[in-house]
């Protein structure tokens, strides 16, 4: 009995379909962008490719338009593309004097082959091309920044080593319902970088992020960090709690987790030597960056895509390697059993979110114990297993769709 149902389906299914070879949820991503918005290109990364999608399109316009057997036009479909198309197209005098000229097998093809551009242009682009630069002024110290989007102001800070453009993946995630700006911490990329170890202590890296959100008109915003831009946010939001509307924290456990477990866990001791070796020594050092020396190359070591790793590159030539060492000289917590320990660090009271790629090989999520302890209000921690420390990468969209889940959340 299944089988004549089956057959029944597929005889009436459209010509449209019948006649094509491609997979229907391949076939859907391509017409919808020329049918309508239904549905989004990035749900298929594997039409990512420029000339890959320009092929297809000019593919599905000769399957789709003429009857293979007589190669005729097909007059219903034709009409329900050029329809659509004339909807969709604006057309100036000139170009629909230029397009009559043509047989409309031509017209159609010449007005697919320019969807198919554009989709290709669409699909290739990048937020790096889409975002606006500029300035904050920090006492005096430009911070530079890259916006993107409309809403609710979001703050992203990186970490070591790296650049606004570590958030490339959550900016297209967030900038349709808010406010991303991405900055360059002081000494890196575009932003200022002052000579002097003193320059890089912790005061003035929390003013810099007070600068930008004071730079944006507003009183309060949402702080994203990841590694030493988890640490300014951490400390930003015990100096300035009410600047912080909702605090997010990626791969940095909060500092009295983190201070316990550079006490007492041997394996964070061990997996922190490289901090130490930071402290005592100088980007010129033969092994100071896990075996040679800091250059622009050495430091882009773990970015995997050939563009972003040309980006990063061309970013740290920029930066400064001197203001990179003075983070860990001024600010990591420097454990000695001669001393009194540091003071707890003061309770929060924020909507907190935390993520950890549970491979950091630098920072151990035991860390992250007893975190809820330390906050008044919800807590929510994100684990990804298969994630290095880089987690708003290497977990791009977990991190991405968790991240816009939990915001919507919590208007």
């Amino acid at each position: 009995m299944a089988a004549p149902a089956v057959q029944q389906t597929i005889d009436t299914k459209p010509k449209i379909f019948r006649q094509l070879t491609l997979d229907p949820a391949e076939l859907n991503i391509i017409l919808s962008f020329l049918f309508g918005p239904k549905h989004q290109l990035f749900l298929a990364p594997k039409w990512r490719q420029s000339t890959s999608i320009l092929a297809i399109g000019l593919n599905i316009f000769e399957q789709i338009c003429f009857n293979l057997d007589s190669n005729q036009p097909t007059p219903d479909i034709m009409d329900f593309v050029v329809a659509h198309i004339a909807i969709k197209t604006p057309f100036t005098t000139e170009s629909t004097t230029i397009m009559n000229k043509f047989s409309p097998y031509m017209q159609l093809k010449s007005l697919l082959l320019g969807l198919c551009i554009g989709l290709a242009s669409h699909a290739s682009a990048d937020i790096w091309d889409e975002v606006e630069h500029g300035y904050a002024d920090s006492n005096g110290v430009k911070i530079h920044f890259a916006a993107v989007g409309e809403g609710p102001l979001v703050i992203m800070i990186h970490g070591f080593p790296d650049f606004w453009y570590t958030w490339r993946h959550q900016m297209e995630g967030l900038k349709d319902n808010y406010k991303v700006v991405a900055i360059d911490q002081r000494g890196y990329n575009l932003s200022d970088k002052p000579e002097g170890d003193e320059n890089y202590n912790m005061r003035y890296l929390v003013g810099d992020i007070a600068a930008v959100i004071q730079h944006f008109g507003e009183e309060k915003a949402t702080i994203v960090g990841h590694d030493w831009g988890g640490i300014v946010s951490w400390q930003f939001a015990f100096a300035l709690p009410q600047m912080v509307d909702k605090l997010v924290i990626m791969n940095l456990p909060h500092p009295n987790g983190l201070a316990r477990e550079l006490a007492n866990n041997p394996d964070q001791q061990a997996n922190t030597a490289y901090a130490r070796a930071f402290i005592e020594g100088k980007p010129s050092d033969p092994n100071i960056l896990f075996g040679g020396p800091m250059n622009s190359q050495s430091l882009a070591f773990w970015v995997s895509d050939p563009q972003a790793r040309s980006r990063y590159e061309d970013a740290f030539a920029q930066s400064s390697f001197d203001g990179m060492l003075a983070y860990y000289k001024q600010n990591f917590p420097r454990p000695n059993t001669d001393t009194v320990a540091a003071p707890a660090a003061p309770q929060l009271d924020v909507p907190l979110l935390v993520f950890h790629g549970l491979r950091d090989t630098a920072l151990d999520s035991d860390g992250l114990n007893n975190t809820w302890d330390w906050n008044d209000s919800d807590t929510t921690i994100v684990s990804a297993p298969t994630a290095n420390h880089f987690v708003q990468q290497d977990a791009a969209e977990l991190v991405t769709t968790t991240l816009k889940w939990w915001l919507q959340a919590r208007p």
